[in-house]
């Protein structure tokens, strides 16, 4: 049987636990529903860098991030989309920069306004949902100015986590889509060099040294290999239903991609000994570029689904 708690992982801070079997799923609703811990036979899967601290503190990821209103970076500190041209204020804070002095990852991180709208446990699962108005404040309207309602969905059976995030607009405008998230995974115990890297048939969306697209694009195989020495920054477009996996001492984390993300990321640095399996609803800079990017109509609604498995 599935079950639910809750833990406090600070003075501060509870995480909504999910279980079912040997697999445990934990997320912190007011640090901007972080996947802080993701364990499998009590082993830690989810890389935890400077961890709820380093996040909440200066927006550096770890474990499972949302990275809303868009993932990766842009080109610039201004963007034009949805007949708005944006320009966004360093000094605010709400927005960080990667080491190229680019603007990376969205408006959120640890954002504390997240409302648990249900959470439970039955015989086949457990669950939890969440709904976060964007326009709440006005600092991150002006970062990305289409109000809207940003809702998720979280249910864990058996060995399978299942991710369902959707927007919807709540003014008369259209709403980019653009958001992805960012699962730092890892096989403790195993050297990364034996780590097996499964990668699904794609068409390769070639990066400059800025991390950005240079519309150069190459279609690749499926494989399966042994990361070896490899240090990867891939940029793809996918099909759904596309599966990325990384598998070593008798244990395989796969993300599959169900349904609203075309586009994915791989990372693996030198350091730390991770890789990142991160589902994209649009592909980099998609907000500065308009090259691949989706919006979704008022009174509409459009969702995203990936599921995270640990056999």
């Amino acid at each position: 049987m599935a079950t639910l708690e809750r833990v406090r992982v600070s003075q501060q801070l509870e995480a909504v636990v999910l279980a079912d079997g040997e697999l445990r799923a934990a997320f912190v609703p007011v640090a901007g529903m972080i996947g802080c811990s993701l364990r499998h036979r009590g082993e830690q899967l989810l890389v935890q860098r400077g961890g709820l601290d380093a996040w909440r503190g200066s927006g550096k990821s770890f474990g499972l991030p949302l990275l809303h209103p868009w993932a990766n970076r842009l080109r610039a500190w201004r963007y034009s989309a949805g007949g708005r041209a944006v320009g966004i204020d360093k000094a605010m804070g709400v927005v960080r920069a990667d080491e190229h002095g680019l603007p990376i990852h969205g408006a959120l991180a640890a954002a504390e306004d997240w409302d648990v709208l249900d959470a439970g446990a039955d015989d086949e699962a457990a669950w939890l949902s969440a709904a976060l108005d964007y326009g709440r404040r006005d600092d991150r309207l002006a970062v990305f100015p289409f109000p809207h309602r940003l809702e998720l969905e979280l249910r864990l059976a058996g060995d399978t986590l299942t991710v369902t995030t959707t927007v919807a607009p709540t003014s008369g405008a259209e709403v980019p889509v653009a958001f992805g998230w960012h699962p730092w995974l890892a096989l403790p115990g195993v050297p990364r060099a034996e780590w097996e890297l499964e990668l699904p048939e794609r068409e390769a969306l070639a990066l400059d040294d800025r991390g950005l697209p240079t519309g150069e694009r190459d279609a690749r195989a499926a494989e399966r290999a042994p990361l070896g020495d490899r240090v990867l920054d891939d940029h793809s477009a996918v099909a759904d239903h596309a599966r990325f996996a990384i598998a070593g001492g008798g244990r395989e984390i796969a993300v599959e991609l169900e349904a609203g993300y075309p586009y994915a990321q791989v990372f693996a640095p030198a350091d730390p000994e991770v890789v990142c399996l991160e589902p994209m609803t649009a592909p980099v800079a998609a907000l500065s570029d308009d090259e691949g990017l989706r919006s979704v109509s008022p009174g509409k609604r459009t969702s995203a689904r990936f599921t995270l498995c640990v056999t």
